[in-house]
């Protein structure tokens, strides 16, 4: 019987030593601010990091300079520009896809392969754009006129377009990306994703009103990086204003609604609007009325 067990137990020894170890999923924010300039918050942006490779979630202003700082700084080497390969646009509003260009053209000529991007109809002509904006550029560095720089992969200054509707849009081994559709003002269509690894299951608003699908989307999720505006700081403005926030963004009121409907173990807010209110206050108003766990978060926050 002893001999038994101890064949078991090595058995199980062996087993253990033999199954890959699985990678903790990261999600990292590299940028919490809006279109109101703030030295302390990058643009929109959230990076997925799972099996040495990064998912990024729009590329707002300041963005590509966080992910270097993650490189270097946190040692999350898949957030070095040159390593990023995947991007998902919620929209094409400018806070959320301003460091697109800028991502793409960072060391471009020393990439080893074209950088894929999802996102909304109006995607393939915000590529025409940028090439056409920095054609010079491109044109420099394809030379090979004496003194110019020397090319190892022209042509990667290109990315890999794709112009989505809702449902899964990519998959790659453990990783699947689901995008639905939220409500964002007359911006249409805008979306949300709902990222799935072995470890863990992360929903990313983008900017929406209250949603119901964003709900069905994100119950049981172990984090949900939601926008967020302050109901104090939107109370303030003109009554143009505040219909204009009410159709296009998240009060802390509809917020706290939406996490006590999908309950997620993590509530991280991002893109917080507050106007003349102290930021704080998104974060003590949904703690007012949520019961859950929930954080403010601030760039290069990990999670």
């Amino acid at each position: 019987m002893s001999k038994v067990i101890g064949i078991l137990a090595v058995s199980a020894v062996m087993l253990i030593a033999s199954t890959p170890a699985l990678s903790e999923t990261q999600v990292v924010i590299l940028g919490t601010g809006t279109p109101v300039p703030d030295h302390t918050r990058a643009g929109a942006g959230v990076a997925i990091v799972y099996e040495s490779q990064a998912y990024i979630f729009d590329v707002g202003g300041g963005v590509v300079q966080r992910a270097i700082e993650a490189s270097s700084r946190l040692g999350i080497s898949a957030l070095f520009p040159t390593n990023i390969q995947h991007v998902f646009i919620t929209h094409l509003h400018s806070d959320h896809m301003l460091d697109l260009v800028e991502l793409v053209w960072t060391l471009w000529w020393r990439r080893t392969s074209q950088i894929s991007v999802w996102g909304p109809a109006g995607l393939e002509a915000a590529a025409k754009g940028m090439y056409e904006m920095m054609n010079a550029d491109i044109k420099i560095r394809s030379s090979s006129s004496p003194g110019s720089s020397p090319v190892v992969n022209p042509g990667f200054y290109q990315i890999i377009p794709t112009e989505i509707e809702e449902g899964t849009i990519f998959t790659n081994g453990n990783i699947t990306i689901e995008a639905f559709t939220v409500p964002h003002g007359n911006i249409s269509p805008a979306f949300g994703y709902r990222i799935t690894t072995p470890d863990k299951v992360v929903v990313i608003s983008g900017d929406t009103s209250y949603s119901e699908k964003l709900v069905e989307m994100a119950k049981g999720a172990d984090v949900l990086v939601h926008e967020v505006i302050s109901n104090e700081g939107v109370s303030e403005l003109s009554e143009d204003w505040q219909l204009y926030h009410s159709r296009s963004h998240t009060v802390t009121n509809e917020l706290a609604r939406v996490a006590t409907e999908a309950r997620p173990d993590l509530l991280v807010l991002y893109h917080a609007i507050f106007y003349g209110a102290p930021v704080e206050t998104v974060l003590t108003e949904v703690q007012s009325l949520y019961d859950g766990e929930v954080v403010l978060a601030n760039d290069l926050d990990v999670f």
